[in-house]
């Protein structure tokens, strides 16, 4: 049995170092990461570093304090304690292996969950998610899959917590300034942070209005799930208000592929069918009144089914195209699922 070395180098794609040292640095590592910031948190709970600089014998020039306290013992534990926990995790296993496993973006993955298949149906996503919202005039409510939501939720996380720190530091400057002391160091830190600060505020704010003029679209549908070469009605509600010079229903099918390139995983998208079912020009939405259409909907008689693997995955969805007036377009994405056409018995 061979110790394990130190010191390795790389033959062509073989290292001949030991893989259980390198994870025992990188845990050593991270443990330090936390015992300093756990060390920090002590600190500060002690009264050894506080913010009153006079009894603690520091430098009067507190606003740097501020920023140390709210960001140092914080992003030590962070990153210690994450990078000690997947080091942990991966402990005795390969690089490969490390990279194959399920991480937070396959979490966050939008392909199908290959275990949650439809009764009968192997391979076929269940649509359970689909049906649970009855409709106000058809009998299912589709939910909306819209990347405007999140876009909104990073802005405006995005922009609270960047706006705290701020606010931090202007206490600061302001309390020194009422002492008679002016601080230009930290006012050079404050112009930066704050103009970054109001530019988070107006992207918010505008992607705010955006959502809230252009207004919600709701699709309705009379069953689901969905049979080829069958035709289903189908309810189009948009709200809002103003002009619209353009509104599509599409009905379109996307394939996704995922695979891996080297240890990075990648997914490509195509949309690899899509059928325009109803156009609508310069239309004219009062406050308070939403536009309804009526429109029928056919899946093609030899059309693929919905399909769901951990690789692959073909989804069926209805898609809503808008141009308002004076406002960026917009496209809401609406998913269905498609089942297998019975087999026919002839006699």
């Amino acid at each position: 049995m061979r110790l394990p070395r130190f010191f390795g180098k790389k033959r062509g794609h073989r290292r001949t170092g030991s893989q259980a040292w390198g994870s025992f640095g990188e845990a050593v590592f991270y443990a330090a990461l936390v015992l300093a910031g756990l060390s920090f948190v002590g600190l500060l709970v002690t009264g050894v570093v506080s913010f009153d600089a006079d009894a603690a014998g520091l430098p009067r020039s507190r606003w740097w304090l501020w920023l140390f306290m709210l960001l140092i013992p914080g992003a030590l534990l962070a990153f210690g304690a994450s990078g000690l926990t997947r080091t942990v995790r991966g402990w005795g296993k390969s690089e490969e292996r490390r990279a194959a496993k399920e991480g937070i973006a396959e979490l966050l993955d939008t392909m199908g969950d290959p275990d949650k298949a439809a009764h009968g149906h192997p391979g076929v996503p269940t649509c359970e998610d689909l049906v649970n919202s009855p409709g106000t005039i058809l009998r299912y409510r589709l939910p909306i899959e819209s990347p405007e939501s999140w876009t909104l939720v990073g802005l405006g996380l995005f922009a609270a917590l960047w706006n705290a720190v701020l606010a931090v530091l202007a206490v600061n400057a302001g309390i020194d300034l009422l002492s008679g002391r002016v601080e230009w160091v930290l006012l050079a830190v404050i112009v930066p942070f704050l103009a970054i600060g109001v530019a988070g505020i107006v992207l918010f704010v505008r992607r705010l209005v955006l959502t809230t003029a252009v207004g919600t679209t709701q699709v309705e549908i009379s069953e689901h799930p969905l049979v080829p070469g069958r035709s289903y009605d189908v309810l189009l509600a948009q709200g809002g208000s103003g002009a619209f010079p353009r509104l599509a229903l599409d009905l379109e099918v996307e394939e996704l592929a995922s695979f891996r390139q080297g240890t990075d995983t990648r997914t490509e998208r195509a949309i690899v069918w899509r059928e325009t079912v109803k156009e609508w020009a310069d239309l004219q939405i009062a406050p308070g009144i939403r536009f309804e259409a009526h429109v029928t909907v056919t899946i093609p008689m030899g059309a693929m089914h919905s399909f769901a693997s951990q690789h692959n995955s073909v989804r069926w969805r209805i898609v809503v195209h808008g141009r308002p007036e004076r406002w960026p377009a917009f496209a809401r994405y609406f998913p269905l699922v498609v089942f297998p056409r019975p087999t026919e018995v002839h006699g």
